[in-house]
């Protein structure tokens, strides 16, 4: 760890971003004596050939300079690939620190060097990082698209349906029962879009298109407030750019407009 990094310090769920900026450098740069020789730093990644190390920190130490910022916030500020270094800083970080004790055994464990897994060295059982698959649902009929608002959204804001993959289950048989049981719709010619890697905390989401095929909309009351058929022209608020969901929408959009 004596090579010069980048600094991914993540504290009270907020990532450090340097002070200066204006010369690309988003993150605080500089070699493991600068930051305290931390011994559970993980590395993430490189950015523009230098190495990237990620820590947690209870408070930032007075000679590093810098500002706290959302992770979410980053994509707007730095673009696509250090939003993707931070949330896996953010991922790993969190594995790390959820997984300090074996679960079978409650002994505490150790960090892998090779590899990314905490280690028992009582049993042996080996935690890697917890990815957990959603799937996204953007259905159309002709010109209209649905969404659906949960009660977590911002005020106004409607998305794409989506959900979390059960055991047992393909990505597709998902994508089915989470519209059936979400807003009591049939679907059919499901089509993949794109994926996108969502640290809050350890999504993977997986996006597609589907047509509709029955059913009338029956909002699940325990996760749904609102859902209704908008059409590509009058949409109503739906997600920040940086998210999936609106990508979906937008190239729903674009498709339809062609």
């Amino acid at each position: 760890m004596s090579e010069l990094s980048y600094w991914l310090i993540r504290c009270d769920n907020q990532m450090l971003t340097a002070k200066d900026m204006s010369d690309g450098h988003v993150f605080p740069r500089g070699y493991a004596a600068d930051f305290g020789n931390p011994e559970n730093s993980l590395f993430v990644g490189h950015w523009q050939g230098i190495p990237c190390r990620t820590i947690e920190v209870s408070q930032i130490p007075p000679h590093i300079e810098g500002e706290l910022r959302p992770v979410r916030s980053l994509h707007a500020l730095a673009g696509a690939e250090l939003f993707a270094l931070a949330g896996r800083a953010t991922q790993l970080i969190d594995w790390q620190k959820n997984h300090r004790f074996c679960g079978h055994c409650g002994t505490p464990t150790i960090a892998k060097k090779t590899e990314f897994a905490m280690d028992c060295p009582a049993c042996r059982l080996s935690v890697y990082p917890r990815i957990s698959p959603a799937v996204m649902v953007l259905i159309e009929r002709g010109n209209d698209l649905l969404l659906a608002r949960s009660p977590h959204f911002k005020p106004g804001m409607f998305s794409a349906l989506a959900g979390f993959v059960e055991p047992g289950e393909t990505l597709e048989q998902c994508a089915v029962r989470e519209v059936r049981e979400e807003v009591g719709l049939e679907i059919t010619n499901l089509r993949y879009f794109t994926s996108q890697s969502w640290p809050f905390p350890n999504s993977l989401m997986v996006a597609y298109f589907a047509d509709y095929a029955g059913g009338e909309i029956t909002p699940c009351p325990n996760e749904i407030e609102d859902a209704g058929w908008f059409s590509r022209d009058e949409l109503p608020l739906v997600p920040d750019p940086v998210s999936i969901a609106r990508q979906l929408i937008d190239a729903a959009v674009r498709a339809g407009s062609r």
